[in-house]
């Protein structure tokens, strides 16, 4: 793993950065142990940051920490895709509402930006860059709210699903499918129309998570996600969910 510079960001938002990144990648390996120190030895920095990193990543179960032994890298599961998938409809529909309200030009001709390469992308068949573009669209709207640690949490939460190696992509739905759910999400933002956005976004995460859990768990996988939207929509009767 290459060693961690604080520069723009800093020193505890890099180590972050790049633990994730090689948890994800696989550079640390689903059922290794490493202890803290040796950690901080090759990132080149103090413990501290990496332990808090990891503290991080431990409540958003990535990792655990094991009493007398150090921290072991753990294996995305079935459940927690599905638990992911609820926080997110928990937090980022509410978040998609709040955003609609705040959102400056500026925020909106960046979230267009980012759907226009999410879309050329997807044309292109690269896979890789148009999921990066996707998550720079959720992560725009999510910063719009002006609640940081929510955008950082909902990011985080995302590694989990990447973690795991699954993707909808070109096997339950084109990637132009994919685009044409964030479309629906831009037009009602643009619109001000912010429980027309909250509506398209639950549809948008409603429909991901079904496909990807059938996808990975069979047909038959058990899944009810309905109740993570019941608390916003019982306070906004006339909005309704698509699915």
């Amino acid at each position: 793993m290459k060693g961690v510079s604080n520069g723009i960001t800093t020193l505890n938002s890099a180590v972050l950065s790049s633990l994730r990144s090689a948890v994800v990648s696989g550079e640390l390996l689903p059922g290794s142990l490493h202890s803290v120190h040796a950690l901080a030895a090759e990132f080149g920095v103090s413990r501290t940051p990496v332990r808090e990193a990891l503290i991080k990543m431990a409540e958003q179960g990535m990792v655990r920490f094991e009493r007398n032994r150090g921290v072991r890298i753990l294996q995305t599961t079935i459940h927690d895709l599905e638990e992911v998938f609820e926080l997110r409809l928990l937090l980022e529909v509410p978040a998609t509402r709040r955003a609609c309200e705040k959102f400056d030009a500026a925020g909106l001709k960046e979230l267009r930006r980012q759907f226009a390469a999410m879309e050329r992308a997807a044309r292109d068949g690269d896979e890789v860059r148009m999921w990066e573009h996707d998550r720079r669209f959720h992560r725009t709207i999510l910063e719009a709210t002006g609640n940081k640690r929510l955008a950082e949490f909902i990011d985080g939460m995302r590694d989990m699903v990447v973690k795991r190696g699954v993707s909808t992509a070109e096997s339950s739905r084109t990637m132009l499918d994919i685009v044409a759910e964030h479309l629906g999400v831009l037009e009602r933002l643009e619109a001000r129309d912010p429980e027309g956005a909250a509506d398209a976004m639950c549809a948008h995460i409603q429909t991901t998570s079904e496909l990807l859990l059938a996808q990975e768990a069979g047909d038959g996988v058990d899944v009810d996600l309905g109740w993570t939207t019941s608390a916003w929509e019982s306070r906004n009767p006339v909005s309704g969910v698509d699915g």
